[in-house]
Order: C-alpha cells, then sequence, then structure tokens
C-alpha cells in the first residue's frame, strides 16, 4: 500500500484518487480532475448568463465586474412571476417610505421600530438575513415582522 501525498492517508496501489481528502494520485487522474472541473465550472456560468466566450458581459456593460439583479437576490428578475415582481416593487416601496418617515421623527423612539421594519421589509433584506440558514427567508414572515414593528413604533409614537 502506497499513501497519499496530499494527507498521508494509506491507499491501495490501484487508487486513481485519495479516498480521505480526494487527491488525484497520478497524472491521468489529475486531467480527467481538471477536466471535470472546468466543464462544471462552465455549466455554472452557462446557468448565471456569464458564458459569452469573448469576455465581454451583455447588454453594454462594463465588463465581468457588473452585478446583476440575479447575483444580489439570487434570481433574475426575468424569471419572477408577474405577482414575484409585483411584491418585490411593493416591499420596495414601502419598505423606502417607513424608512424615510422614520428618519424625518428620529428624535421620536418610536421612530426606531419603523426603521427596523422598513428594513426588514426589504428584498435584499430578506435574502442576506436568510443566508445563515441556506435560503430565504418567507415573504409572509418579513412582513409579519413588518408588521409588528410598525404597530410598536405607531404605539411609542403616540405614547410618547
Amino acid at each position: 500500500m502506497k499513501s497519499c501525498p496530499r494527507c498521508e492517508a494509506s491507499i491501495d496501489d490501484s487508487a486513481r484518487f485519495c479516498s480521505e481528502c480526494g487527491a488525484p494520485q497520478n497524472e491521468e487522474a489529475a486531467e480527467e480532475l481538471d477536466q471535470y472541473v472546468q466543464r462544471q465550472a462552465k455549466q455554472v456560468a452557462a446557468r448565471s448568463g456569464g458564458a459569452r466566450g469573448d469576455g465581454g458581459s451583455a447588454g453594454g456593460g462594463t465588463g465581468t465586474g457588473d452585478v446583476t439583479a440575479a447575483d444580489l437576490f439570487g434570481v433574475a428578475a426575468e424569471e419572477l412571476t408577474e405577482r414575484e415582481q409585483l411584491w418585490r416593487r411593493g416591499t420596495y416601496v414601502i419598505g423606502y417610505a417607513t424608512i424615510v418617515i422614520a428618519l424625518t421623527q428620529i428624535t421620536n423612539p418610536g421612530a426606531w421600530f419603523l426603521l427596523l421594519g422598513g428594513i426588514a421589509i426589504l428584498p435584499p433584506t430578506r435574502r442576506l438575513l436568510g443566508l445563515p440558514v441556506g435560503g430565504t427567508f418567507k415573504r409572509e414572515a418579513m412582513a409579519g415582522l413588518y408588521a409588528i414593528l410598525v404597530v410598536l413604533g405607531a404605539v411609542l409614537f403616540f405614547v410618547l
């Protein structure tokens, strides 16, 4: 038995890859792995719309460093249903309006709850808060959080 040059694990003499770390054990296996990785990279690039072959970006952008809606929200705007697009536009309007109202009344303690509610309803916040759990929070959950924070803010506005 021989040992893997990367992790020193014992492997079978005829093994092409290490069973512990996955390192290729000969040139043929290394080339096969390289080709596999290149195929996977092309598939991922094709799915995200980044593979054009000429190094440019579609739509006359400034190059491969362009940030698209798919990068920010995980899905291209064209792939959203009409209802989802309406929901997203509506939450932007409601969220930013709430934030503006909160900032104009920032000296009132209730404004902080309005500010948090406005931030919570925005689609990027929903996605960013969901990253640690591996997805996005449901729209209804974020709308509920928004409603709770706005009600608390409104109560504090009128009480204080």
